[in-house]
């Protein structure tokens, strides 16, 4: 069932589109509120702030009153052969209302089983089977978010020989089939590109770039295989890789300036390092649109 735009903030992506953000940290708050910076908004996990209030939430609320938000789930388990779980969901809804994100997004992957919660995102195969499960989920969510789901591609370190469709493919008839959004992370692009040896910017060109209203990007970590061939871990934990910047400035010229973030979750640095990067990504994102308005004028 496709969702309805109505039922959604529309408004909330476009207000994102030309602005560069960074994953909120709590270590961070005095140079947030402190100092001038240039970052555009704020995005953190739902699962951190599933309490019913305290420190995380008095600092959340502080920054949701100055900037705005993106809420990026990592426990649906949208990926799972289960039905979903109502009570998180139920915490999920809370959030929403609370704090009304511009963006929401979760990962195509599944993270739960049995009612335990797994600390991993895991791949799914890309099959009739798995794309009808995805979209229930999906309609599920939405309908009881009452907003619209972003849904990112992840980072994956193993194919399914089950698999009968293209990652690009499976997500496109997700979006077509329930009105969701998706959130191209171009960092896990690269990541999979390497890992199963296809190349990066062939995958984002078949990628439906025009559902996409978030991206991401972050650090990898580099390290061998059982053969001893380049196996890369999407580890967050570093500065976003120069052959990513590469990857993102061209992935921009197909689909104009997009809310941008950069994911630093390990190894957290000084809030000025990671103000940095989003100054790299929103000096990309201005230069977009100044092409933009340049060929509209021409």
């Amino acid at each position: 069932m496709q969702f309805s735009p109505a039922l959604a903030d529309q408004d909330g992506a476009h207000s994102l589109s030309n602005r560069a953000g960074v994953g909120l940290k709590p270590q961070h708050a005095v140079d947030i509120f402190g100092s001038g910076h240039g970052v555009g908004f704020f995005e953190v996990h739902a699962e951190n702030y599933m309490g019913a209030g305290g420190a995380p939430h008095r600092l959340l609320g502080r920054v949701r009153e100055s900037f705005p938000l993106s809420l990026h789930g990592v426990g649906l388990s949208i990926g799972s052969a289960r039905p979903l779980c109502r009570e998180h969901l139920g915490r999920l809804k809370q959030l929403v209302e609370r704090y009304q994100p511009a963006l929401f997004s979760e990962h195509l992957a599944w993270s739960s089983h049995g009612g335990a919660f797994l600390n991993d995102l895991l791949p799914i195969p890309y099959n009739a089977e798995s794309l009808a499960q995805v979209c229930d989920h999906v309609d599920l969510v939405q309908e009881t978010l009452r907003t619209r789901l972003l849904l990112e591609n992840p980072a994956t370190y193993l194919v399914f020989e089950a698999s009968t469709m293209s990652e690009t493919d499976f997500l496109h008839t997700v979006a077509s089939r329930t009105g969701c959004g998706l959130l191209l992370d171009v960092s896990n692009v690269y990541v999979s590109a390497v890992n199963h040896g296809f190349e990066p910017m062939a995958y984002i060109d078949a990628f439906p770039l025009e559902d996409v209203a978030e991206i991401h990007l972050a650090g990898f970590a580099v390290d061998r295989n059982d053969d001893c061939a380049p196996l890369l871990i999407d580890s967050h934990g570093s500065e976003v890789a120069e052959v990513v910047w590469r990857l993102f400035q061209r992935t921009l010229a197909r689909t104009g300036p997009i809310a941008t973030l950069i994911e630093w979750d390990n190894d957290v640095p000084a809030f000025s390092a990671l103000a940095a990067q989003a100054d790299r990504a929103q000096a990309f994102l201005t230069a977009q649109a100044r092409r933009r308005v340049r060929t509209l004028n021409a």
